[in-house]
């Protein structure tokens, strides 16, 4: 505007002084204008530059930083001490005042270009490719549950970003986010920091010695028999005086095959098995979880895994006491700073299907936004046991029986070793827990749960002889758990084999009896039963007239047919289900079983397997494979499926 007005009164001027004076006058004050406004244009630029580029490197992360930390876990950014800066005088004002306005300019620009950003994030300097990621993160913190549960889906199926871009992720979610990524299927391990890295062992210590200082240490109140036994094991006995014993009786051991181990054998027991069996019963009792988290049990639980990474039973032990402290919301912070979140991501990835499915409980058990049930010890999840879309219509219950378990029991019958090394090839042509993949296959609506509890044909030989549970006991028990994982408030089938049927008779005559629990009978909609002694086993009777070699235990001797308790358990039953609309179905053995490699026996007899209800099959199996299908075309699972989905058709919608 100045300079407008000074060129037009030079004109002016031109017009009116005589032609050459004028003209000399003029070019002179055009050429001190030009001086002036060149020399105010171009400080002002030089000036303006200055800040602008103080300006940035103040507000950007420095770009060799960030190339340097890309690969690494952390990025830094580069500040400057206050004391180093301009604290006085004009210029710091005015770089204060400008600072502020462009400060503003890039938080306006961002709301309106690249919304929504939250504050924590409006003065990081993103690339225009790194916004998705940011703009996922910010998502996943919403107030609002669907928007969350969409960035972590949306985040779980990236697998195009680079490494450092996952580990931002990791670095910067909460808890349910982690946990979400944790539990779906599609989810990049790189989302996962590796645990902490643990503290250094005592000098002149071993794992054994902080295992017994560990027990020793955890409260004595509130502890039943079990554990006063297995602590009294664990701190007596030593691995090499455990090394030097042999068994001198004939005993059941084992998980279904074989039922017999030999004379003279060392049992497989050590000072670790011992301590983490006392330890899984401390973490069933809630004011002692606190405690193992105090004492550092989640460190060393997490030694134990990474120690016995080729010894199953050391790991299913640690797993369960994982699995029972996340039934522990407020201990969901530590367990995560611990690290076991990112090895339960990693483990339910696993072929293995005892692996898989602890993870999947412990998981389940910390998913706070989608499980709303929570999974007690001996209750696994085999269906589904990521996040899924899939609505779930019904639950499938799978009960095993006597020295069963809740994966190997429902396994494929046991074929040629050349199928067995093909497992993880093919499951249609093995499987090691039908349920888990052909059953879920063909009928994804439903929840396919598998129980388990520790059962023993012998007092000499059982995992802790004090715990004589009777049937009556064990389905007390094992109702309050499935009460807890939501079992009841869908249509339910129960699935059974051996004892475990008496167990699902017992459970339904006594919810039958308890207001609380009419939802589980009302919803029940059929039972399956294969090989259930109803009547009575010979293996019982074997058992007591050879009581000097076995020992039987308690459930052995109720399951003899002079039994007070199994005749008034299959009176009561058939009274039960007189007025009661669900469908049975049985199936029975007529092939003896081979027990060692002395003793046939016919386990169960057809006459013992009839219920008086329901269709009765006999198959020409053993007492062993009456539950394992030969292939998935094989008549006893595709009868299964059959009576399955007929039973639920109007639940399912079919």
């Amino acid at each position: 505007m100045a300079l407008a007005m000074s060129c037009v009164f030079c004109c002016r001027r031109m017009r009116t002084s005589p032609p050459s004076l004028h003209i000399n006058t003029c070019w002179r004050e055009i050429r001190n204008i030009i001086r002036f406004t060149g020399s105010l244009i171009l400080g002002g630029s030089l000036f303006l530059t200055y800040e602008v580029l103080s300006l940035k490197k103040s507000l950007t992360l420095d770009t060799k930083v960030v190339e340097k930390e890309k690969m690494k876990s952390y990025i830094y950014v580069n500040a400057i001490p206050f004391d180093n800066r301009e604290s006085h005088g004009i210029t710091y004002q005015a770089r204060k005042e400008l600072h502020k306005a462009v400060r503003n300019v890039l938080v306006t620009s961002a709301k309106i270009l690249r919304n929504p950003f939250a504050k924590t994030f409006s003065t990081v300097d993103v690339a225009d490719h790194e916004c998705p990621v940011w703009l996922l993160l910010r998502k996943s913190m919403s107030p609002d549950k669907a928007a969350r549960l969409k960035a972590v889906q949306e985040m779980s199926q990236a697998h195009h970003w680079h490494d450092y871009q996952y580990r931002v992720i990791a670095q910067a979610c909460d808890l349910r986010t982690l946990v979400g990524l944790a539990r779906s299927q599609e989810s990049d391990l790189r989302f996962f920091l590796p645990p902490p890295p643990l503290p250094a062992l005592k000098e002149d210590s071993s794992i054994e010695e902080e295992l017994r200082h560990f027990l020793a240490a955890l409260p004595q109140t509130e502890v039943d028999e079990c554990i006063q036994h297995f602590t009294s094991l664990a701190l007596s006995e030593t691995s090499q005086s455990l090394a030097a014993q042999k068994g001198g009786l004939w005993c059941f051991g084992g998980n279904g095959l074989p039922y017999i181990e030999s004379f003279g054998k060392a049992p497989s027991a050590t000072v670790e098995t011992f301590c983490l069996e006392a330890i899984v019963k401390h973490s069933e009792i809630p004011t002692h979880c606190d405690e193992i988290v105090a004492l550092g049990g989640l460190q060393l639980l997490q030694r134990l895994y990474r120690l016995y990474r080729d010894c199953p039973k050391v790991q299913r032990n640690v797993m369960r006491v994982i699995g029972n402290l996340a039934l522990n919301e407020h201990l969901h912070p530590v367990i995560v700073g611990s690290g076991w979140v990112s090895l339960m991501a990693e483990a339910l990835k696993s072929q293995r299907i005892m692996e898989a499915s602890h993870a999947a409980r412990t998981l389940a058990n910390m998913d706070r936004e989608t499980v709303h049930e929570k999974y007690p010890d001996g209750v696994y999840v085999l269906h589904p046991q990521c996040r899924s879309s899939q609505p779930i219509k019904a639950d499938v219950l799978f009960i095993h029986g006597l020295m069963g378990a809740a994966f190997r029991t429902w396994r494929q019958q046991d074929r040629e070793q050349v199928l067995v090394e093909k497992v993880l090839e093919d499951e249609d042509r093995y499987t090691t827990c039908w349920p888990k993949t052909w059953l879920a296959r063909d009928l994804p609506a439903l929840r396919i749960i598998s129980v388990e509890y520790d059962t023993s044909l012998s007092d000499w030989r059982a995992r802790c002889p004090m715990e004589r549970k009777s049937i009556a006991f064990r389905s007390s028990e094992l109702l309050g758990k499935l009460r807890a994982a939501g079992v009841g408030d869908r249509p339910i089938i129960w699935v059974s084999h051996s004892m475990g049927g008496l167990l699902v008779k017992k459970m339904l005559i006594e919810a039958s009896k308890r207001p609380e629990l009419s939802a589980l009978i009302r919803n029940t909609r059929g039972v399956i039963f294969y090989s259930v002694p109803h009547h009575g086993s010979r293996l019982a009777e074997y058992s007591v007239n050879y009581r000097y070699l076995l020992f039987p235990s308690l459930e052995v001797k109720e399951l003899s047919k002079d039994s007070p308790a199994l005749k008034a358990l299959q009176d009561e039953f058939l009274e039960f289900a007189k007025d009661k609309n669900f469908q049975v179905l049985n199936f029975v053995e007529t092939l003896p079983t081979h027990i060692g490699s002395m003793i046939k026996l016919h386990v169960v007899p057809v006459e013992s397997a009839d219920l008086g209800i329901g269709d009765l099959i006999p198959v020409d199996v053993n007492h062993l494979n009456i539950c394992k299908p030969k292939t998935k075309d094989a008549f006893l699972y595709q009868r299964t499926l059959q009576f399955i989905h007929d039973t639920l058709a109007k639940d399912l919608g079919n």
